[in-house]
């Protein structure tokens, strides 16, 4: 049957153009009458034949365009056979294979409830009508023309257009011997004409950046063993459990100098991270984000692949080899999330089919002032739906026991960081973005009730309320919050110089004024080391003896707060510069007497948080704490009782900040009876003189402090000391 009875001249121009919209109406097998006929388009073929049961049927190409051919062949499964010059080549014709999403997939991302959008988005290999091959399918609603493109193609867009499903927006194609590996995006002409090219927004892999492109990943049939921490998770994320986070940029935590310098690999750091991470008596690593992002110095806060684990470190299965090296040594695993904007890299999602289709249409909602990016649209449901399925696949996919969620105040409200009239108000005329508040609390009802034992962190700088209340009460929904106003007022504290400290002493005892207000975690994070703020170490006053002892006595200070513990990497031996993300962490200066004195105290400081109950287990509960000192602005001295359940003794912490040593200050106690100094940060193998009370101390039954019980005791210069009782 000649092709020009099968295909028009109109409709074959517009194919070989790449006009055509619905390849799947035209291309493929055919039944004209009691016949069946493929038709197939097949660029740079000389000729063109179609193998059915082993036979060799011959297609004919149409005159005008004689890269599409067609031609009457038994019914049954075929493929095809190309011959160019000498060259064979035979494949299986995609148009021949029907669709793969189903309806109840296309119902639930039409609705925007789809929980598991990347099981029907994405790419993925399969076995589809009895032939293995990768179905690619994405959403661009808008688009006129989606194909996809790669090696296995010659990046030529008019070979593999996608077919359109319905109403929702989707476009997907299944593409016989496509499988691991394959580098792909998909070419869009949008309204307005054709696009650059796009990576796919739920693609598992990517390029080494500077490339840019998809990588296909076969995510599924890891063999997890990690099944009893799974089931042990829920007690070690809880709000009475000791939780102390190692917070880590992986691609400068430690490099292979003997290799160029090169960034560990996932694998390398389920040994050496892990390993570290355990010695220092951490309970959590946290890793700044790991999503793929074009640029190293966003550190990963400019996510493009919000599906795709870098693939700087290694491929999607050695990151799941890293947390299950974590769980292992029983260590959790949380990642830095970054919902609340991205970057505008052609490639990546801004103006995905040609619209503003993730992000808002209007610069004063839709782009980022501060940061140079585009914020995403949240009241649409196809958007929030891709975020908060996104947060369930790292949970789901990799095991991930957490997420920590960046810049949650610049979502929450319409005018963050924006002037008079640069913003847009809500439908009710107020400032808060009810659109993100409504995604943020669906997002934490979702993972909360798909995902047993995981936890949520809010970076939220603000007094939003209610950010780790339940949803149900009209909270956010998060396990815990940052506590930036803490770490605000103690940092401004802590460097100034002892004598005017005096001055500011309510600057160390104002948190405690809220401090149960919401599930904290106490942050020392890479934000505090960047950007000329100085390290740790740099923001101490005084000599060098004087430096190290105030981060000692600051350390005690925090870990003796009730709160969940954060520190970044470097800040646990006091690293003498600002973090660089282009090194690493200088682990020579680790060797030094001094930083390996605080190095050793902030492992102590984890060893004893962990097995005291009384530092842990009301952290977040204002029957926990009860101040026995916290007026003694003279003397720069607070002291405090902690307490955990009914059957925990309690501790006490006591801190001096001025660099006069204080000996028999009188010191209210819970208890009469013998009290042991468990930490002293004047220790002599954390660096320090050796002062204190090494002996013990006996709490006599005289009143003190309104406690019934009181003992002399001596305070170090600036020092935390944390006595727990004995008798």
């Amino acid at each position: 049957m000649p092709s020009k009875e099968v295909v028009s001249p109109q409709t074959a121009h517009r194919i070989a153009q790449g006009e055509h919209d619905d390849l799947f109406s035209v291309l493929g097998p055919r039944r004209i009458g009691k016949k069946t006929v493929v038709v197939a388009f097949a660029p740079g073929a000389g000729s063109l034949s179609a193998l059915v049961g082993g036979k060799a049927f011959d297609l004919a190409p149409l005159a005008e365009e004689p890269e599409i051919f067609s031609g009457e062949i038994p019914e049954g499964p075929y493929r095809l056979r190309s011959r160019s010059g000498g060259d064979a080549h035979t494949y299986d014709d995609p148009y021949r294979f029907g669709p793969v999403i189903g309806e109840v997939d296309e119902y639930l991302i039409g609705e925007g409830t789809h929980r598991r959008l990347w099981t029907a988005l994405g790419a993925h290999v399969i076995e589809h009508e009895g032939t293995r091959g990768t179905h690619f399918a994405v959403w661009a609603p808008n688009a006129r023309r989606v194909s996809v493109v790669g090696d296995f193609n010659s990046w030529d867009g008019r070979r593999h257009v996608m077919r359109r499903r319905g109403s929702t927006g989707v476009w997907e194609i299944f593409l016989p011997g496509v499988g691991e590996g394959a580098a792909y995006k998909y070419e869009i002409v949008g309204p307005d004409g054709l696009l650059p090219l796009k990576a796919d927004p739920v693609g598992f892999g990517s390029q080494h950046p500077p490339e840019t492109a998809s990588i296909v990943r076969d995510i599924s049939g890891y063999g997890w063993k990690d099944a009893k921490w799974m089931e042990e998770r829920r007690g070690r994320n809880a709000r009475t459990a000791p939780i102390s986070v190692y917070e880590v940029h992986l691609g400068s935590w430690r490099r292979r100098h003997e290799e160029g310098g090169r960034m560990l690999s996932y694998k390398e750091a389920a040994e050496d991270l892990v390993d570290y991470v355990d010695e220092m008596g951490f309970t959590h690593i946290e890793f700044l984000p790991l999503s793929e992002h074009p640029f190293d110095g966003s550190w990963g806060y400019q996510p493009v692949g919000l599906y795709a684990p870098t693939i700087r470190h290694g491929p999607p299965h050695e990151f799941r080899d890293l947390v299950e090296a974590a769980h292992k040594r029983g260590i959790g695993v949380l990642l830095d999330w970054v919902p609340g904007h991205f970057p505008s890299d052609v490639h990546g999602l801004a103006r995905f089919d040609g619209t503003a289709l993730y992000e808002h249409a209007d610069p004063r909602e839709g782009f980022h002032q501060d940061w140079n990016t585009l914020i995403y649209n949240y009241g649409r449901v196809e958007v929030s739906n891709y975020l908060i399925s996104n947060a369930l696949y790292w949970l789901e996919e990799y095991h991930v026991d957490g997420l920590r969620v960046d810049a949650v105040a610049s979502m929450l409200y319409r005018d963050y960081s924006r002037k008079e009239g640069e913003w847009v108000p809500n439908i009710h005329g107020g400032r808060e973005n009810l659109e993100a508040i409504s995604m943020l609390q669906r997002m934490n009802t979702t993972v909360y009730g798909e995902v047993g034992g995981i936890m949520t962190v809010a970076e939220e700088s603000t007094s939003f309320p209610g950010v780790s209340r339940p949803v149900d009460t009209g909270g956010l929904g998060f396990g815990y919050k940052w506590n930036m106003g803490w770490m605000n007022d103690t940092l401004n504290y802590i460097q100034r110089e002892p004598v005017y400290r005096k001055h500011h002493h309510h600057q160390m005892t104002f948190g405690l004024h809220y401090a149960f207000s919401e599930n904290f975690i106490l942050p020392i994070s890479h934000d505090e080391v960047v950007h000329g703020k100085g390290s740790m170490l740099d923001r101490m006053p005084g000599n060098d003896w004087e430096r190290f002892a105030n981060l000692r006595a600051y350390y005690g200070f925090m870990w003796g707060h009730p709160g969940k513990k954060l520190l970044f990497m470097g800040c646990e031996f006091a690293q003498p510069g600002e973090w660089q993300q282009s090194g690493e962490v200088p682990w020579e200066i680790a060797e030094r007497p001094a930083h390996k004195g605080i190095q050793r105290y902030v492992r102590d400081l984890n060893t004893l948080y962990r097995a005291t109950p009384a530092l842990h287990v009301k952290d977040c509960d204002a029957d926990g704490f009860q101040w026995i000192e916290a007026n003694d602005a003279e003397n720069s001295v607070y002291a405090w009782i902690r307490r955990g359940g009914p059957q925990d003794q309690p501790a006490v912490v006591i801190c001096n900040f001025t660099p006069v040593e204080r000996r028999d200050w009188l010191c209210g106690l819970p208890s009469p009876g013998r009290w042991r100094e468990a930490i002293n940060s004047d220790a002599e193998i954390y660096g320090g003189g050796n002062r204190g009370n090494m002996g013990g101390i006996i709490a006599r039954q005289e009143e003190s402090h309104g406690q019934p019980a009181s003992a002399r005791v001596t305070l170090p210069p600036l020092s935390t000391i944390i006595l727990t009782y004995e008798d």
